[in-house]
């Protein structure tokens, strides 16, 4: 082991060299009191502050970081020792990385990479990773010999949805093999210096703080949550010098095997470090090692079908066909049938096809018929739901919108491949049948092109339906239904974390309804929605039930003893950490600030969404603050205990905009107020907590003649 040890410490010692260089270099430039950050996050230096605790904010601080650093270079000849001098090797690419962006807020304008990742991205990556829908996490670094094996080992990740990062020069030979990358195609070029690989070791790290509520400083247990829980390896291309191989110890220390493809001969570590020199290998082997296991779901279709396409988007110029409820009659019904009355996998084009030079314009009625033994009319909108994600699945392929307002685009790439519409129908069959096999035994589908046809289905079957859908919605509120639903799909990130879901209370990712709950659990009575009693409620207003205590209890494993289904300040619900909106108090104001996690800027608590974030997530409960969807705002149920929705103040103008008419819908039902948002400030108007004040004196805001919430 010898001679992997000594290219581990090799590596380490060059990194400290140079880091330590670079620190006093930059201290004699810019002075010991100029600030230091990446930018996006509420985690400082995240390497440092979650192994040591320390928040490091000026260059001044750094000197004892590199100290700190350099202690964990022994020089033994011990392989755990080694593991060590590759974690000080992690601490300096982020601090030289970090230097980066020093008097330069953006040093990477000019790269193929994107650089750091911020707090938001890691967030809004959570719900595709605790539902599966991004497995793993691949880090592809160094220069192939052979671009095209590269290009072949990412496109295979691609496709099994597994979130792909580039450092090195195998960004450019991907790019050059045509691969589209993007966090919305989940293939995210880095940087070309081996330090950027600092990138992917802060995205595990702050998931660690952010859905774990692993304490900063306490390094154990961060690395216990590294390796259990985030399901990340590395894939080394071409020749191995000292800083890479001491890049992969910082990597193996955070529980990650790094596969290389060169031969290793006796410095490999089984379950660590493997060589495998037969790139149609690599993928297995990679995935094998961090017990990846994935369904891939074969569909008879010319393009790829792969979650990481989800987020793929059509330019016009980019564009075949388009389906756009803008020009013609659009809609997507999912219809509950007896069994006698459909055929199974019935595929029926009424009207014509895509053929034809484009831009081809079509209306499109899409009519879904199933059936089954256990199948409930309150699931059709569950499936229907679907439909929107998995045509985004379809390489090629563009959705937006639902019921009848929706646009699908079709790329010139994936009509030439072969793509039509037959293949659309294939895929809504097929998911169907594969997602929903425990309520339906039978599907057809039925496409409408035809101008008359499509107008007829749109006015006859969608539109009631619709309307008999809202209808049914309308009624559900938490006193009209039996029973609630826990959701514990995010314990694999956040094992102490359990959402409680009701008619007016979605998970707070926003992904998950009451309705949608329901059918989880009808298809999976054991999984992670489980039934909660309504009997013997206790208050309420703040919405206390001992069979949620109960269940709550018993699904964080003991973590929790109380919750509140509507309360802020008294046990709150929980929040893992993927949580479409931050709510915290403004005392000042005597209500409530809500914050969404795409709103960069600062808010009148004078904190951005980042560090209100950090003051919840992970399971823990902290009074004052609670993460939620976005759909909660308008709820009668939003923070009851405390006033509803007249404690809210103050929001970002885009979240205001977008909760509007729901909103005001439900302060003049609650309360007989007009154009509440008119009394929230935004942005727009001020974020100083003084000027909020006077705008919201100026407007009568209700919260100001409101019980203290302090």
């Amino acid at each position: 082991m010898s001679v992997l040890t000594d290219l581990i410490y090799a590596g380490s010692n060059a990194v400290a060299g140079l880091t330590e260089g670079a620190v006093n270099d930059a201290i004699e430039k810019y002075g010991a009191d100029q600030s230091i950050s990446f930018g996006d996050t509420a985690y400082f230096l995240p390497t440092i502050y979650a192994a040591t605790g320390v928040k490091v904010t000026t260059l001044g601080d750094l000197p004892a970081c590199v100290g700190v650093m350099k202690s964990l270079i022994s020089n033994k000849e011990d392989l755990g020792e080694a593991l060590n001098a590759g974690l000080a090797t992690a601490v300096g690419a982020e601090i030289i990385e970090a230097l980066k962006f020093v008097g330069n807020p953006d040093p990477y304008a000019d790269e193929k990479g994107i650089g750091f990742v911020s707090d938001p991205i890691i967030r809004s990556l959570g719900v595709p990773l605790v539902t599966g829908d991004i497995p793993g996490v691949a880090v592809v670094l160094g220069k192939a010999d052979d671009p095209a094996e590269a290009v072949k080992v990412v496109k295979d990740y691609q496709s099994k949805g597994i979130l792909t990062f580039l450092v090195g020069d195998v960004i450019d030979q991907v790019l050059d093999g045509g691969v589209k990358t993007g966090l919305e195609l989940r293939v995210i070029p880095l940087g070309h210096d081996v330090t950027a690989v600092t990138h992917v070791v802060t995205v595990a790290i702050r998931a660690a703080l952010i859905f774990g509520g692993i304490e900063p400083g306490n390094l154990a247990s961060l690395l216990q949550y590294t390796k259990e829980r985030v399901p990340a390896f590395v894939n080394t291309f071409g020749p191995l010098n000292e800083v890479v191989v001491s890049a992969g110890a910082g990597a193996i220390a955070l529980g990650f095997p790094v596969v290389a493809d060169i031969d290793l001969g006796e410095n490999q570590v089984p379950g660590a470090l493997e060589s495998v020199l037969d790139h149609d290998e690599t993928v297995k082997k990679s995935l094998e090692l961090r017990n990846i296991k994935i369904k891939v779901t074969e569909i008879p279709i010319p393009v790829a079908f792969a979650a990481a396409f989800e987020g793929e988007i059509i330019r016009k110029s980019d564009m075949h066909a388009e389906m756009s409820s803008h020009k013609n009659t659009t809609c997507e019904v999912v219809l509950m049938k007896q069994k006698d009355e459909i055929e199974d996998k019935k595929l029926t084009l009424i009207g014509p096809d895509i053929e034809g030079e484009g831009p081809v314009e079509l209306p499109l009625a899409c009519v879904v018929e199933v059936a089954g033994d256990k199948m409930q009319e309150d699931f059709e909108s569950v499936i229907e739901r679907k439909i929107h994600t998995w045509y985004n699945y379809m390489e090629g392929v563009m959705h937006t919108g639902q019921r009848n307002q929706f646009r699908i685009r079709i790329s010139k790439e994936a009509y030439e491949s072969g793509l039509r519409l037959k293949d659309f129908m294939e895929v809504l069959y097929d998911m169907i049948i594969n997602d929903f096999d425990a309520v339906v035994d039978k599907c057809q589908v039925t496409f409408y092109t035809d101008k008359e046809k499509a107008a007829e289905i749109l006015e006859t079957v969608a539109m009631p339906k619709y309307a008999a859908r809202d209808e049914r919605l309308e009624s559900l509120s938490d006193e009209t239904v039996d029973v609630f639903y826990t959701c514990i799909l995010c314990q694999s990130f956040a094992p102490a974390h359990c959402c409680v879901v009701t008619p007016e209370r979605l998970g707070l990712c926003g992904a998950v309804s009451w309705l949608d709950a329901k059918a989880t659990n009808e298809l999976d009575p054991t999984g992670p929605c489980q039934i909660i009693s309504k009997e013997g409620c206790l208050d309420e207003v703040k919405g206390i039930y001992p069979d949620a205590d109960r269940m709550v209890n018993e699904a964080s494993h003991g973590a929790l003893e109380h919750v509140t289904l509507y309360s802020i300040m008294e046990d709150p619900m929980t929040s893992c950490g993927c949580f479409e909106c931050i709510c915290g108090i403004m005392p000042e104001a005597n209500g409530v600030v809500i914050c969404n996690r795409e709103f960069k800027g600062m808010t009148p608590t004078g904190m951005t969404f980042g560090e209100l974030a950090s003051m919840t997530g992970g399971g823990v409960q902290t009074p004052g603050f609670m993460g939620h969807g976005r759909h909660f705002i308008s709820s009668k149920k939003f923070i009851k205990a405390e006033g509803g929705i007249e404690r809210i103040v103050w929001m970002p103008k885009e979240l205001k905009d977008d909760v509007a008419p729901r909103l005001n819908k439900t302060a003049k039902e609650l309360y007989g107020i007009d154009n509440f948002t008119d009394m929230i400030c935004d942005e727009t108007i001020a974020t100083d907590s003084e000027a909020v004040l006077e705008f919201l004196t100026e407007k009568g805001h209700p919260a100001l003649n409101m019980p203290e919430l302090m």
